[in-house]
């Protein structure tokens, strides 16, 4: 099996160190990511400069680019071959319920499966890294699980508590929950009397009833959200139809 591994936090995060690690005891892999943080860059690419691609000692690539840039590079022009399997993170922090959006980790699992490439996206409940390993054999057994059931491409999130691995709970599916609105901007003023405005922390779960991932990872499940990129709002469809009648 050959595998591409990317993330957001950067190609020498502690995350996609411990992701790597537990990847190349199953398969050949590679790694295309990102020369430096970039959380919450959703599936933005660079379309207004051109990117670089450079190998590090250990040969990992890191590209001075988003997530989607990196997987795109790679599928597109970097690799000879097309990888089985493209796994992102493991990330830093939480990516569950509206979060999902913003989440370049997310993002570069979804730009595998842009084309055609099951993928999955892995992240840590809560920051800080503790219990990494944990979360590194949790990211290998689901891998080995090959998800030979679901249709091809998928498109996985994957949520895991901070947790020893003794003290895990099974994995299970879920659903998406969902958000309040965010905390308000942090406003602040330079030196020279401008100002300043830096994005506050996500708002709290407003739906984190059973069956979301907020509540499986609540409970010390690992969650599994299946994701897809169809944007369309099925149930107004015909609702808009009508009204341009």
């Amino acid at each position: 099996m050959k595998i591409l591994i990317s993330n957001d936090d950067g190609y020498l995060a502690p995350g996609i160190i411990a992701l790597a690690n537990a990847m190349s005891a199953i398969a050949e892999i590679t790694v295309v990511a990102p020369d430096s943080n970039r959380s919450g860059s959703s599936n933005s690419l660079t379309l207004e400069r051109p990117l670089t691609v450079e190998r590090a000692e250990n040969g990992v690539y890191f590209v001075n680019g988003t997530p989607s840039d990196c997987v795109h590079i790679a599928l597109t022009g970097l690799l000879s071959f097309v990888p089985d399997l493209i796994v992102s993170g493991i990330n830093q922090g939480q990516n569950m319920g509206d979060d999902t959006l913003y989440s370049g980790t997310v993002a570069a699992a979804t730009e595998g499966y842009l084309f055609g490439i099951p993928s999955i996206a892995f992240s840590q409940v809560e920051r800080g890294w503790s219990e990494l390993d944990a979360a590194a054999k949790v990211a290998r057994e689901i891998v080995l699980r090959q998800f030979a059931a679901l249709p091809r491409p998928y498109l996985l999130n994957v949520n895991i508590p901070n947790l020893p691995y003794e003290q895990l709970g099974a994995p299970i599916a879920t659903r998406l929950g969902k958000r309040h609105a965010s905390e308000p901007v942090c406003k602040l003023t330079d030196p020279f009397g401008k100002d300043l405005f830096w994005i506050g922390p996500p708002g709290k779960a407003l739906d984190a009833s059973e069956g979301t991932d907020f509540h499986a990872v609540e409970h010390g499940r690992i969650s599994i959200t299946p994701l897809q990129v169809d944007l369309t709002h099925s149930k107004q469809l015909q609702a808009l139809r009508e009204a341009l009648a």
